[in-house]
């Protein structure tokens, strides 16, 4: 038994997002210490077999945390000193948010997932880029995730994306247009030809580069392919792949698979994996693949599939600290199994 696993049950009797607050203090009291340092030594894999490029940044490794974990972008450090290559914050509106009514972050432990309706919860643009700018950013990528504001209207929502943009534009490595969350009313709405244009259009004119739009696992492939179209002609940076589901898989187990909102984790792996591979058959451009990562077997599998890094949120919740650890030296034995030089040697193979 590992340290996590004498912890988790006193974690999983707190409410989860009481939890999750209580894991955030814990990341920012150790943040930029001796044990940060510590915690640096014990959980990276330094090989260079694992580095990989992708958007024109320079990963150590391909496991990264999902946007979600760390939405006000306040232990970015802490993260990547657990062993992940790169860290994306957000949610981040231009308008501070409250987010959804609690409770509205669910556990289901039986299946591995869980379902959230945070509603994009934050502090907001201008807090959240100040404080990047005035932080001590880990050696690794650090991507900003963009969403709209619930109270923008969706006419003005390309003005209030290009308005979060310039506010955290300095501090971010890449940046995420979010228009796929399940938890805002009409923002899936936005995945549609015209106005991704004018929203994407509108931050490339202001300058923002590298630049991915996330895109959610409901689409049908017709609106995947008109997304695709997008991206290749603004010429965009990346797709990341995918959001989470509203949609309840046949065999949840958990009472709360009957709660609103959008469900990550286990039970949207293979759907997650079929979509980048759907995405990697029709596009050139890098992607990020998300949704179910809980092990070294299924970041090889979304890495085979197309995906040239890949994230996480949930697996994190469930298989504790170590995990970007183990996925990492997992990957190892499995490219040394399937004759590879490097993580990059295996994008895409699977296809």
């Amino acid at each position: 038994m590992n340290g996590y696993d004498a912890l988790k049950p006193l974690l999983f009797a707190l409410p989860p997002e009481t939890a999750h607050r209580v894991t955030h203090r814990v990341l920012r009291g150790v943040q930029h210490t001796p044990v940060e340092n510590f915690l640096r030594e014990r959980y990276t894999v330094e090989n260079d077999r694992l580095r990989t490029e992708a958007f024109g940044l320079d990963f150590e490794n391909p496991v990264g945390v999902a946007a979600g974990f760390d939405k006000n972008g306040e232990v970015p450090s802490a993260l990547v000193a657990l062993g992940f290559g790169h860290v994306e914050i957000g949610g981040v509106t231009a308008e501070r948010q409250a987010g959804n009514p609690r409770p509205r972050l669910f556990r289901l432990p039986e299946d591995g997932a869980l379902i959230n309706r945070m509603g994009f919860n934050n502090e907001g643009a201008d807090r959240i880029g100040a404080r990047l700018d005035d932080a001590d950013l880990p050696d690794a990528p650090v991507g900003v995730n963009i969403g709209k504001s619930k109270a923008t209207p969706l006419y003005e929502a390309a003005d209030d994306y290009r308005y979060t943009y310039e506010r955290v534009a300095d501090a971010g490595d890449y940046f995420v247009v979010n228009v796929s969350s399940p938890n805002t009313p009409g923002l899936r709405d936005l995945q549609h030809r015209e106005s991704l244009e004018r929203i994407l259009g509108g931050l490339l004119d202001a300058g923002a580069d590298p630049l991915l739009v996330k895109l959610s696992p409901d689409l049908a492939a017709p609106a995947i392919d008109e997304a695709l179209a997008v991206v290749d002609d603004l010429d965009l940076d990346g797709v990341v792949a995918t959001n989470t589901t509203v949609d309840r898989p046949q065999g949840l187990r958990n009472p709360n698979r009957v709660e609103r909102g959008g469900l990550s984790g286990k039970p949207i792996e293979e759907r997650a994996t079929g979509t980048i591979e759907f995405i990697a058959d029709r596009t050139d451009v890098p992607i990020v693949g998300v949704g179910g990562v809980t092990d070294a077997e299924g970041a090889y599998r979304k890495i085979r599939a197309g995906a040239s890094v890949v994230q996480l949120y949930t697996g994190l919740v469930y298989e504790g600290p170590g995990l970007a650890r183990d996925i990492n030296e997992g990957l190892l034995d499995l490219l040394e199994r399937d004759g590879f030089d490097s993580v990059e040697d295996a994008v895409g193979v699977g296809r």
